[in-house]
């Protein structure tokens, strides 16, 4: 089977090695739990980034163009780079804003095949492979307005309300295009966003970058699900691809108030979380358990014996030795169970991030929280508002900077991203 040709259950080839490899949340949807849970697949070796015959890292090839964009259903790369754009006040439009994604496409078209761009290079990834490179667009709700598109806005792109506890950044969140740039070499990625921002020059300006990493493919003797800065293993119950409702939960539908041109795309949403990682670490491991509702060793719920695993299933109703409930009525896993959420599910693929220290000494890192949903609406909001009221973890963690963005569908052949948008 060919990388773009479909499974019987209407997933590529690619999305099915890939996905749960997209590094995620805990629990349900954990907008806050960005904190918690992740998980990296179990892993074919070809989509992790390694080639299937035993070769370099560096030769993981990601298709650029499918169904659905690349960086949504794939296995979380090494390293990440996202990055926020605004377009210009003179000289964009709609015109504009269609040749900047053409000058885009181009590029990212040889950038994903490991070779060079054609309108700019600076050679600093000269000697690298494709490393399983991908970049996922998405636009801001500001960009209808500045690109003469307002009546195409998607009524699903209201800006999220302010959650309790929430201390953000403007100028580290939103932007009217968002790109996240994935790849196993940072000198990759860094070269695409590098890419990017030069073509961008004279119709959008670069407004924020953050960047993170991940476990690096073959960095552990078995693929196992990874860690987050917590020590927590991050990205159980992660919407799998396979699963009964699965594209329901990530990718949009006409119909309804969605509009047509969104139809096989997503929704984004980003926060930036910064991890109180001095004051989780006094807690004992016992007290961090039960915090989340697993147990750091190996994942598995406390509501099953030690050692079952992290794939066991969480049962809410269980009692521990004292008669109270084995998982408290404040841990993660529960407030953020979908049970307790209307069924509310989102794709989570999250990055650690470490930027050295706060003036107090603290450090500052955390999560690049990153989750694709079909409705924000029905997906993060809700959650988050419950994780942010009821969360044993919300104290350990601070929402420094957010996004919403809408994700058009894949990029066809002889097409372009974001065409669907403009032309549609």
């Amino acid at each position: 089977m060919r990388d773009t040709e479909k499974s019987p259950a209407g997933f590529t080839r690619r999305a099915l090695l890939g996905t749960a490899g997209a590094g995620l949340l805990v629990g349900a949807g954990a907008g806050v739990a960005g904190a918690v849970a992740y998980d990296r697949p179990d892993g074919d070796t070809a989509a992790n980034g390694v080639a299937a015959g035993g070769g370099a890292l560096g030769t993981g090839r990601v298709p650029f163009r499918g169904e659905h964009q690349a960086g949504i259903l794939e296995p979380q790369q090494a390293g990440v780079r996202l990055a926020a754009f605004d377009l210009a006040d003179d000289g964009a439009g709609r015109d504009g804003l269609r040749t900047l994604l053409q000058r885009w496409t181009r590029a990212v078209d040889r950038l994903t095949a490991g070779e060079p761009t054609q309108e700019f290079d600076n050679q600093v990834a000269l000697d690298a492979g494709p490393c399983s490179l991908t970049v996922t667009l998405g636009f801001g709700a500001a960009l209808f307005d500045r690109a003469g598109l307002a009546d195409r806005r998607p009524a699903a792109l209201e800006p999220l309300p302010a959650f309790p506890g929430d201390a953000l950044d403007p100028a580290r969140g939103g932007g009217d295009l968002f790109v996240q740039i994935g790849a196993d070499d940072a000198l990759v990625a860094v070269h695409a966003l590098r890419t990017l921002q030069k073509l961008a020059t004279g119709t959008a300006a670069l407004r924020w970058q953050s960047a993170g990493f991940a476990r690096t493919p073959g960095a552990t003797a078995r693929p196992m699900t990874g860690r987050n800065l917590m020590g927590q293993i991050d990205g159980t119950n992660n919407p799998r691809p396979g699963e009964d409702g699965f594209a329901a939960k990530v990718f949009c539908t006409a119909g309804g108030d969605q509009p047509a041109w969104l139809a096989g795309g997503s929704y984004l949403v980003f926060r930036r979380i910064r991890m109180l990682l001095d004051h989780w670490e006094e807690l004992p491991v016992e007290r961090q358990e039960r915090v989340i509702g697993r147990r750091k060793s190996d994942g598995s719920p406390l509501s099953a014996p030690a050692g079952s695993g992290e794939g066991t299933a969480v049962d809410l109703s269980a009692q521990g030795p004292d008669g109270g409930p084995a998982i408290p009525s404040d841990a993660h896993i529960r407030v953020a169970a979908p049970a307790g959420n209307g069924g509310a599910a989102m794709l989570r693929r999250g990055f650690s991030y470490h930027d050295g220290a706060l003036p107090d000494g603290s450090p500052d890192a955390g999560l690049l929280f990153l989750a694709f949903q079909a409705d924000p609406r029905k997906g993060f909001t809700p959650v988050q508002r419950k994780l942010s009221r009821g969360d044993g973890l919300s104290r350990f963690l601070r929402h420094e900077a957010s996004g919403l963005y809408a994700v058009p569908p894949g990029v066809p052949a002889g097409g372009y991203l974001g065409q669907q948008l403009l032309e549609g």
